[in-house]
């Protein structure tokens, strides 16, 4: 059966209409560390237009919000037919998830695949790390 140009998938839909949502941190005031990995992140390469791919990984301290994890998988899958470079790739979620959760610190790493015998791991990193955490 052949797909009609007009219609999207629901996937298309949902990645397109994505956004990041809070969620109250079921435990304020008492310091815990969350950590996320998404091994299958992909972006397009600003220059070339080629697929660039990467393991993002998220860790926080929450202050009063947690990050729903459904929308967050929806946000990076937005990034997949964006031309952005690594760095600009990482500075841009660090900066969105700042903007939501202002957590009491917060570090993502993107690890990306060898390209052009380079190999790219790009480290931010916000606020400061509680003791003990």
């Amino acid at each position: 059966m052949k797909k009609r140009a007009d219609q999207k998938r629901y996937g298309t839909k949902m990645i397109e209409e994505a956004r990041l949502e809070p969620w109250p941190n079921p435990s304020p005031g008492k310091p815990y560390l969350i950590e996320m990995t998404a091994p299958e992140f992909t972006c397009l390469c600003p220059r070339s237009g080629f697929p660039d791919f990467a393991t993002i990984r998220i860790a926080y301290v929450p202050a009063k919000t947690i990050v729903e994890l459904k929308s967050l998988k929806l946000y990076l899958n937005g990034y997949r037919n964006h031309h952005i470079s690594h760095e600009a790739a990482v500075n841009e979620i660090i900066h969105d998830l700042e903007k939501l959760l202002k957590p009491l610190w917060l570090e993502v790493v993107g690890d990306f695949g060898v390209r052009g015998n380079i190999k790219t791991v790009v480290t931010a990193r916000r606020g400061k790390r509680p003791a003990g955490v």
